[in-house]
């Protein structure tokens, strides 16, 4: 399951969010997204956990949570398909 994490701190990096997601389960990846031009982040990332019930338990409890200086929000990603 391919969950969204939005608000990250600038600072926050790869290890620390898959870190964070561990701790409910399997992490098959985890992604930050950095601007290609200053590479830097952009304050969002992806984290793909393959057990529905691990994935359900990390959205629940890591939603609103504190990490670094910013609540993080997370929520199932959609499909870019599925945009309209």
């Amino acid at each position: 399951m391919k969950i969204l994490v939005r608000n990250l701190d600038r600072t926050t990096s790869e290890d620390e969010l898959k870190a964070l997601f561990e701790e409910f389960g399997m992490v098959e990846s985890c992604n930050v997204v950095f601007d290609k031009d200053t590479n830097t982040s952009k304050g969002f990332g992806f984290v793909e956990m393959p057990k529905t019930l691990e994935a359900k338990a990390a959205i629940k409890n890591l939603n609103y949570k504190t990490v670094g200086s910013n609540k993080i929000r997370v929520k199932y990603a959609e499909d870019k398909g599925s945009e309209k």
